[in-house]
């Protein structure tokens, strides 16, 4: 491509990390994997952290091989997921390994908090989905149960921001990601202050905010020559994983829809210019997260494909180990409807033994276990369709008018049997990709910042010329119906 420029990505997820090379120029966007390496928690002590050392290794071997790959690099993006984060002392050493956000610490610290400050005072100024692992319930429970380590903390940064001070110094924590905490107030952008002190919580620990585009340094001169690259730019795209695949959803404007990233967690939602901020948005539990080029998006958390990916490593764990394409052929065969899962069942968030979990949760509910790999599968991925519509429904209520399209993005559009039941469930027609779209988005947030690309709305058209869609037309809708219906007497048992 003529008057190209080069990027580098690195996406952190649940269960592996990616660097990857980027290129933009001439309307178009490619991108290049050049290293992955496993992610995952370790336990200390109990606990479930993150190997942060570990990480920081792979990330470092990683710029280094995309730099041989492509020597002519503008800059590097850092993305992950959400409400994680890691302390720093006086002297800007890591105080201890961050904990890992399924890490049972945070039980009962909702209701602690609630205690202190009213539900809806919270929801109003941060706009946020309640859930126990929000960094401000994580925060609760550090002063709860180990205060002696929160009295040392200087700064709190978050996963990506932790990952941009470790490679340039510099110390900011970027927007989308701090949105995520349930500490940002939304109507301005700022820290939360009076939430923080109803908790007894410290502020002065929070760095400044800075939006997506932002540059976060460049790459210490020491650092850089030990792995063997140039002091590169270091530019704040999307951090939170999701904000950056929001960003390369190639939606038309001139059509209404709504997004769905799919992936170890799903989250579905429409993307606005203000918070939507009401006791109607609380009770259904959407949340308000801070993205790009100054939206807001309007979501909510759905469990995702974390079911599956619990019940395939207790498979492979008892000698039965299958990749998610056997799972999804063995799943297509199984009988459909057999089981209602309630996938969002809070005794699904913490990890291990999940066959035995969602089979506690049949019989809870007066259904039939499941004992075929396949025909769990199946109804876990019926139960995330099922719920999908009931979010759909939500989103049209929130918003007034109704969806046209929904854009499936993320690795979870692998599993093309998940694509057809949520547009069977949802009644919508489904369109899929880029399945990298957050490292995508990512690239695209770079380029901006680099002038290549001058709004949210040409990235978007760049990305749809770029990569491939598939479309998924509902049927069977009077089936799912019914089996909506049967689900909603089901789960009142719950």
């Amino acid at each position: 491509m003529a008057n190209t420029r080069h990027y580098i990505a690195i996406d952190l997820g649940a269960e592996s990390g990616r660097v990857m090379l980027g290129a933009v120029g001439d309307g178009r966007i490619a991108i290049e994997e050049v290293y992955r390496f496993p992610n995952g928690p370790i336990t200390e002590e109990g606990a479930l952290r993150w190997d942060f050392s570990t990480l920081m290794g792979h990330i470092k071997t990683g710029i280094s091989k995309a730099v041989q790959v492509q020597p002519n690099v503008a800059s590097i993006g850092i993305d992950t997921w959400g409400v994680d984060f890691g302390l720093l002392d006086e002297k800007g050493t890591l105080l201890e390994n961050p904990y890992h956000y399924r890490d049972r610490r945070t039980e009962g610290m909702m209701e602690k908090a609630f205690g202190l400050l009213p539900r809806w005072e919270i929801y109003r100024q941060t706009g946020i989905q309640f859930m126990p692992f929000n960094t401000l319930f994580q925060l609760l429970a550090l002063k709860t149960y180990r205060p002696q380590v929160l009295a040392k903390a200087r700064y709190l940064l978050f996963m990506p921001d932790l990952i941009c001070y470790h490679l340039t110094g510099q110390i900011s924590v970027e927007y989308t990601i701090a949105s995520t905490s349930q500490m940002l107030d939304m109507s301005t952008g700022l820290w939360a202050e009076a939430i923080l002190k109803a908790l007894g919580l410290p502020v002065g620990i929070l760095p400044k905010v800075v939006q997506p585009g932002s540059p976060k340094g460049t790459i210490r001169p020491d650092l850089a020559e030990a792995i063997g690259v140039s002091p590169l730019p270091v530019v704040a795209v999307g951090c939170h994983d999701t904000a950056s695949a929001v960003a390369a959803v190639p939606a038309q404007t001139e059509r209404a829809w709504a997004y769905l990233s799919s992936g170890t967690w799903s989250l579905m939602g429409i993307e606005r210019s203000e918070p939507v901020i009401t006791p109607q948005t609380c009770e259904l539990g959407f949340t308000n997260e801070g993205g790009v080029d100054g939206t807001i998006r309007l979501l909510t958390n759905i469990m995702g494909l974390w079911l599956v990916q619990e019940c395939r490593r207790y498979w492979a764990s008892q000698g039965a180990d299958m990749d998610y394409g056997q799972l999804v052929q063995i799943a297509a065969e199984a009988e459909p409807f057999a089981a209602v899962i309630k996938v969002d069942d809070s005794q699904f968030l913490a990890p291990g033994r999940m066959p035995e979990r969602i089979n506690a949760f049949l019989e809870r509910t007066g259904q039939r276990p499941i004992h075929q790999p396949g025909q769990m599968v199946r109804s876990i991925l019926e139960g995330l369709a099922l719920r999908y519509a009931q979010v759909m429904a939500s989103i049209e209520q929130l918003s007034g008018s109704a969806v046209e399209v929904l854009h499936i993005v993320g690795g979870g559009i692998r599993n093309t049997l998940l694509n057809q039941f949520a547009a069977d469930a949802t009644g919508k027609v489904v369109v899929t990709g880029p399945v990298e779209a957050t490292v995508v988005g990512n690239i695209l947030i770079q380029a901006k910042a680099a002038g290549q690309i001058r709004s949210l709305a040409e990235g978007r058209s760049m990305v749809a010329r770029s990569f491939e869609r598939d479309l998924y037309r509902p049927r069977d809708q009077q089936t799912w119906a019914q089996f909506a219906k049967r689900a909603s007497s089901i789960l009142e048992r719950c």
